[in-house]
């Protein structure tokens, strides 16, 4: 093998496409989040920060109410498409299927009371507004990224 097609056999490893570096995005964010969800200050009543429930009163940024679970939560998903950007077809499922995962977090979110045990993650009304922007903004990314190469695959 020459060095000049080995050169661009790595070159065709480590590019990425638009929908690959979407996913790694998606996921970094959700990484850094699950992070500081953890880091006192950053979440404030970090002292009230509980294994999971609605009795967590720690919010991420002052915000966004967030639990142990709910930082573990964020680290797994954001692993989760770090791997899956690995890949074209799981890249744009990750963004699809997870922005859908949010949409109905959403939903959730709405229909639950914010003070019974069925707030088990916990989420609150800003939780609810996040996970509904990033549902529909991770589908978008799906769907965009990847819509020159559904309309080159139809030819």
């Amino acid at each position: 093998m020459s060095s000049h097609s080995t050169a661009s056999t790595t070159t065709a490893r480590t590019a990425r496409t638009a929908v690959q570096k979407a996913a790694l995005a998606v996921g970094v964010v959700f990484l850094v989040i699950g992070i500081l969800g953890f880091v006192p200050g950053i979440t404030t009543d970090y002292g009230d920060l509980s294994l999971a429930g609605h009795e967590s009163e720690a919010k991420l940024l002052g915000i966004f109410q967030v639990s142990i679970l709910h930082n573990l939560v964020h680290l797994l998903f954001g692993a989760a498409g770090i791997a899956m950007a690995r890949r074209v077809d799981s890249a744009r499922t990750y963004l699809l299927v997870g922005g859908a995962i949010y949409l109905v977090l959403w939903l959730y979110g709405l229909l639950i009371d914010k003070t019974s045990d069925a707030n088990f993650v916990p989420v609150n009304s800003a939780d609810d507004w996040l996970h509904f922007v990033l549902g529909v903004g991770m589908i978008a990314l799906g769907f965009l990224t990847t819509r020159r190469t559904a309309v080159a695959d139809r030819r």
